[in-house]
């Protein structure tokens, strides 16, 4: 049996207090300290862990003033705060040991805009994509990209300075920000912008931070500029320089704050500029037969007057290859015949003048095609984009580029510590060689990306940071790095900040400069209390710089045996990229995360959750094959359950087992599946969650409601046989009232009637057997195909099913229904795997069996169909039987020639039908929309795809009371929004959990597509 994990550290008494008196303080935000919470928030996108002591949610500015002036009580002198954003940083910026506040999940407003003037003030949380998406019908934008855009907040990216493609064009984030409201830690706020010289002379009597920044930039002006490096990525990290104009006429306290990773203040409200979206942007995807010979050419595209040059090498567009990325840009990034692609640059042009913009791109694809003709500096192929939305596609592999990396095959992973080195773009090709010469001395394979037109480069080598030799050789290569930077008069830290490599902040700043660094620091933050251990110290507290070398989340993993991290694969293979985050809500990525805004419900808050708890399961002594079986030792029956009890009992009574904080964060997961597919890792929390569930349930009692929801495969056909006798208790007043008081269920639907047997009654379908079959010979097999069930239509929904089956025939086909066969898909979501495995097993066996017959067999639901190919796959492996089951479409198109010879359409409207997509399906099988849509253009009808999120039903998840206003609000999320855009009567679905949804919230019934199919055609 699991043991009780009651060991978790523990708070300081100090912290504990603190929070306490905080509660009462008129703090209006959310106080986190329990285990879970701040595990998600000890890990970010590098390659550190740090546990902090607690996590602050602010609402509010005046929150972020009563946290640091009740901080100033003598009794909590010690404690210590760290902002923090999106949690994206590829070097622990946000990561501490002492209290972290979080802006992102409450100060996400936009707060004003002034389109005359050109800016926007919004809330140190929102969202840089979030805040496009609010500019964009005006037709502005905030300019600085990166691509974190859908998760990384303002915040985030002003304490970075943070910035990516187009940068040569459009700068920095520090170029953008007009001034910005922050927080001292004395509880002072402080509001910064440009200042003009009569005006500075006012500031400086009254404030000794304008005063110190003031004289040490001004009497150190020359020292600064000699060091600073000529280069678009400036120096981060107290920007020194630009702190005053050229000519000395201005002053902005904004460029010393922006790049400070909150070691200066607290960043609560910033006023950006924004400006016009370009009219037109047009790229050009040029081809390499080599990544140097990409390398080499760019300093020849960055002549071409682009807006930006991206590269991307082979190792990112083989794993891109792999990916759902892939299928939205296959047609625009294709291979050249006769050649290996091995490399790509991306070459953007954007202007308001078309004939310019468009001249510029033809003039570069000529000399490209004289290049070529030329068979110069490896060129074999280039493509044009000259839609938004194939630009888009483009830059959204991009941008994926980082968490791809990250599912490279074997333990060791492309990491960040060295990934984001500038130096002077024509050094750039020589550069990267002698980069490549150092790591190839060491024997490693790395990927590499990024912004060539600018001189940075992401450069990721592969490392097994559960290796402590690996560990120690990081370090070694990130000293090696440093010094090939500086020959070549470049950056360690171009785009993304210092945090842990703050160790070599002296010897790139010089003694004097890092002192000034030091000078700056004291007279905003005098004890060191704000994100200590990054930029520099204060001057009265000797206090070293965290390092490169410091605790790492490989420290933490390698004491997870291997054979348990391989049956948990998700959970340990999270990197940390954080694309869980998204927050559009149009995006099926993690619906529990969207809603609540807490990463305690992301992917990867929930696979830093399990990888935790499996270490301390080891830690306490289980056996390693109790946590990799499906089978775990059990006691009698009698004796298992007693135990149940009384461990039930003692957890309702307040004994702490840090197993229920990962059971509350799973009990959220709606086991949707989008994070195993739209996760660059392909995190699959729905797999690792059945195992823990399996497991936690072998201490703990399941509720009612898991038993009727695992089983019900075997009573829906008992119940199907008397219908309307079921229906009649199942709307009794009284019926609804026990179901929701004591299972814990509510809005339980009502079984088809009539039932499916019954509608097929006289149909020809009913009159074929198995056994006929047998005896068709292969031509006659051709004209066959076979209807697998599903619990959910069949019993629920069998409309669709006979419609489908009246579908097949009017194409010309002779439908056989097969007999109702269990897929196992609830007992899996509530983690009885061990039935699961009985059930699939089963399933697998009859089904591979029946494919001996050589006939398409097809299933309509979408979950439960895509269920066969990925948890039986999982949990049967090298068991699984040899067949296949298709979904409607898929089947449809690949007869469709058939269909187009066989059959005639029959036009009945020239409107359009709109598809909301299921969310297993889009995910998973992310052609499907398009196979839809040209299905529907076959049959002589237009479909259109509406991009939605979740619907929140996601089978029984909806229906589970505890559940139900969080399934409500998905709904309104991004379902309901959609509907009341379109017309419902042409609105279709292939989910029966979204149908059912859709009916219990808008009291509508959408259409399956087969059901408009059936609509549009007539046999000729």
């Amino acid at each position: 049996m699991i043991p009780r994990l009651s060991i978790s550290p523990q708070i300081s008494e100090v912290t504990l207090s603190y929070l306490k008196i905080l509660k009462k303080s008129g703090f209006t935000g959310d106080i986190d300290c329990d285990y879970a919470s701040r595990l998600t928030m000890a890990t970010d996108n590098s390659i550190y862990q740090l546990l902090p002591q607690a996590i602050l949610f602010p609402r509010s500015t005046d929150d972020v003033r009563i946290i640091t002036i009740l901080a100033q009580k003598h009794e909590f002198q010690t404690i210590k705060f760290t902002p923090r954003g999106g949690g994206t940083g590829t070097n622990g910026q946000s990561l501490n040991d002492g209290i972290i506040v979080d802006m992102s999940r409450h100060m996400n407003r936009i707060l004003e805009v002034n389109l005359t003037e050109g800016w926007v003030k919004v809330e140190a949380g929102v969202i840089k994509d979030q805040l496009n998406q609010y500019l964009k019908p005006h037709e502005y934008f905030f300019a600085p990209e990166l691509s974190t855009s859908n998760r990384a907040t303002i915040g985030g990216m002003i304490n970075t300075d943070a910035s990516g493609q187009g940068s040569m064009v459009y700068g920095k984030t520090s170029n953008h920000v007009l001034g910005v409201k922050v927080v001292l830690v004395n509880g002072d706020i402080l509001e910064t912008g440009k200042k003009t010289e009569q005006e500075i002379q006012q500031l400086i009597t009254s404030s000794p931070i304008y005063r110190t920044v003031y004289d040490y930039c001004k009497d150190h002006r020359q020292l600064i500029l000699d060091k600073f490096p000529k280069l678009n990525r400036f120096l981060t990290g107290y920007d020194l320089k630009h702190v005053f104009n050229d000519n000395l006429t201005e002053f902005d306290l904004t460029r010393i704050i922006t790049g400070s990773e909150g070691s200066l203040a607290l960043v609560t409200e910033a006023k950006l500029n924004i400006i016009p979206l370009p009219k037109y942007r047009l790229l050009i995807n040029i081809k390499y037969d080599s990544f140097q010979s990409a390398l080499n050419n760019a300093p020849f595209l960055v002549q071409a007057e682009a807006l930006s040059v991206e590269t991307v090498d082979s190792k990112v567009l083989g794993l891109a290859k792999e990916d759902i990325i892939w299928q939205s840009i296959k047609n625009l990034i294709t291979d050249v015949a006769g050649h290996d692609m091995q490399g790509i640059n991306i070459v953007e042009f954007a202007g308001d003048d078309y004939e310019l913009t468009k001249s510029k791109m033809d003039k570069l694809c000529h000399q490209l095609d004289n290049l070529m003709v030329n068979h110069t500096i490896g060129i074999i192929g280039y493509q044009t984009c000259v839609e938004l939305a194939e630009i888009e596609k483009i830059y959204a592999m991009r941008k994926k580029a980082v968490g791809l990396l990250g599912n490279a095959k074997g333990v060791r992973k492309p990491i960040p510590f060295v990934e984001d080195t500038c130096v002077p773009p024509q050094h750039l090709a020589a550069y990267i060689s002698e980069f490549r010469a150092l790591l190839d001395s060491h024997h490693l394979t790395y990927g590499m990306f990024g912004h060539v037109d600018s001189g940075v480069l992401h450069v990721r080598p592969a490392l097994d940071m559960c290796d402590p030799e690996q560990e120690k050789l990081m370090k070694q290569i990130s000293d090696q790095v440093v010094a090939l930077t500086a020959k070549y008069g470049g950056l360690l830290w171009g785009e993304h900040g210092k945090g842990f490599r703050s160790e070599y902040s002296p010897a790139f700043f010089g003694e004097e400069l890092y002192r000034g660094l030091r000078i700056i620091k004291t007279v905003f933050d005098p004890e060191n209390r704000l994100n200590p251990g990054k930029i520099c110290s204060s001057l009265n507290v000797e206090e070293p710089m965290l390092s490169v070398d410091s605790t790492t989340r490989g420290f933490y993993d390698r004491q997870i045996p291997v054979s348990v991290k391989t049956v948990f694969h998700g959970a340990s293979e999270c990197n940390g990229n954080g694309l869980c985050f998204n927050f559009d809500v149009n995006s099926p990525m993690c619906p529990s995360m969207k809603l609540s805004g807490n990463r305690v419900y992301s992917p990867k808050g929930r696979a830093a959750l399990v990888r935790e708890w499996l270490r301390l399961m080891i830690q306490s002594g289980i056996a390693t094959t109790e946590l990799n079986t499906i089978y775990p030792k059990k006691d009698s029956i009698l004796v298992g359950f007693v135990k149940k009890i009384k461990n039930s009992w003692r957890a309702k009574h307040g004994e702490y087992d840090f197993s229920h904080e990962v059971k509350q964060s799973m009990d959220y997961c709606l086991s949707c599946k989008a994070c195993a597919t739209q996760c660059p890792i392909k995190i699959d929390v729905p797999d690792f969650k059945a195992r823990f569930l399996q497991l936690y349930h072998t201490r703990y009692l399941r509720p009612i409601r898991d038993y009727l929801v695992g089983n019900i495969e075997s009573y829906l056909p008992l119940m199907a046989k008397v219908p309307r006798f079921f229906n009649f208790f199942m709307k009794m007043s009284i019926t609804e009232y026990l179901t929701n008081k004591i299972v814990g269920m509510t809005n339980l639907p009502l079984l088809s009637t009539p039932t499916l047997k019954k509608q097929l009654v006289g149909h020809s379908t009913a009159n074929i057997n198995l056994k006929q079959l047998q005896q068709l010979s292969s031509v006659e097999k051709a004209n066959y195909i076979l209807v697998v069930q599903d619990p959910f239509t069949s019993y629920y929904d069998a409309k669709v099913v006979f419609d489908f089956i009246c579908l097949v025939e009017k194409l010309g086909f002779k439908p056989v229904l097969l007999p109702f066969v269990p897929n196992g898909k609830a007992q899996h979501i509530k983690g009885f795997l061990k039935q699961f495995a009985k059930t699939a097993q089963s399933s697998s066996d009859v089904l591979a069996q029946i494919a001996q017959l050589g006939i398409p067999m097809v299933g309509v639901d979408p979950a439960l169909v895509l269920c066969y190919r990925d948890e039986y796959k999982l949990i049967l492996q090298e068991k699984l039987g040899n067949f296949q089951v298709l979904l409607s479409h898929e089947w449809l198109t690949n007869v469709a020639d058939k269909v187009t010879s066989t059959s005639q359409i029959q036009q009945t409207s020239v409107e359009k039908w709109y598809l909301l997509g299921h969310c297993s399906e889009t995910t998973q099988l992310p052609a499907s929309n398009q196979q839809w849509q040209q299905i529907f253009k076959q049959f002589g009808a237009e479909l259109q795809s509406i991009s939605v999120g979740c619907c929140g039903m996601a089978g029984t998840y909806g229906h589970e009371v505890k559940n139900l206003h969080a399934s409500k609000k998905l709904y309104q999320l991004s379902w309901q929004k959609a509907l009341a855009k379109y017309p419902n009567e042409r609105c279709l679905t292939t989910g029966y959990s979204c149908r059912s949804q859709v009916k219990r919230f808008d009291k509508l019934i959408l259409k399956h597509p087969i059901q408009a199919l059936l609509e549009l055609i007539s046999v000729s």
